[in-house]
């Protein structure tokens, strides 16, 4: 076995590694045996106020009960819309969970293919079958604005600790974003601010793993937006 000491912060395991031998907390996707904390599956070994957890690489997202997902309706039924969450088994969402009262048939005068919007899993049961809703505060249909797609394992990083990485981003590109845990994003802003926030979303997906990423994604932002200045020219008198 390696000398846990020698490792690097940021380096992939696989599971059964060992990460700790019983001197920092054991975070998510990480498990404790014989005084060991050992990772629970493939990924990046992170470590963080004395807690060390593992960043899952890749797979396709899993729903699971009371996640907010954003979704693409990709077919229209008589009393469903059939909504692409990224999940490997179909999403329907059935007339009985929108706001609106709807007729039966008159579903495509609500919702039609290409429309984008938030949603809540209400259940999924054992045979992986998708109950949503669009009845919880805050879903909706999400009108313009344009959609980024992220792996879902890399959601927790664009989001930041208590929302420190999505909040910056926000503050800068002066841009609405709407996170799905599906890893779906919706932002809505000015062009150069919302292509700014897009560029930004996708550099943390592409380089979760590496050192400083906030400050480096500070520093993008601030050098792809104009900054107005303050000072004016006085006019000729």
């Amino acid at each position: 076995m390696s000398d846990i000491s020698k490792r690097s912060p940021r380096e992939v395991v696989v599971p059964g590694d060992v990460l700790d031998d019983g001197n920092m907390r054991a975070g998510e996707n990480t498990y404790l045996l014989n005084g060991e904390i050992r990772a629970g599956i493939l990924g990046v070994k992170r470590v963080r106020q004395n807690t060390v957890s593992v960043i899952p690489l890749g797979g396709r997202y899993m729903p699971e009960t009371k996640d907010t997902v954003i979704g693409v309706i990709e077919d229209v039924g008589s009393s469903i819309w059939m909504v692409d969450i990224g999940a490997p088994y179909p999403a329907p969402l059935h007339v009985s969970e929108v706001p609106w009262k709807v007729a039966f048939g008159d579903t495509s005068k609500y919702l039609s293919v290409g429309d984008v919007v938030m949603l809540k899993i209400l259940m999924v049961d054992e045979s992986n079958k998708i109950s949503m809703t669009m009845k919880d505060a805050g879903l909706r249909k999400l009108e313009g604005g344009r959609i980024v797609k992220i792996s879902h394992t890399k959601v927790s990083r664009v989001i930041g600790k208590s929302g420190s990485m999505i909040q910056m981003i926000k503050n800068i590109t002066d841009c609405r974003i709407f996170i799905g845990q599906n890893g779906t994003i919706w932002i809505d802003g000015e062009g150069v601010n919302a292509d700014a926030a897009v560029e930004a979303i996708k550099m943390i997906d592409e380089e979760t793993v590496k050192a400083n990423l906030t400050e480096r994604v500070k520093e993008f932002l601030e050098n792809a937006i104009p900054q107005v200045e303050d000072d004016k020219e006085e006019g000729d008198e």
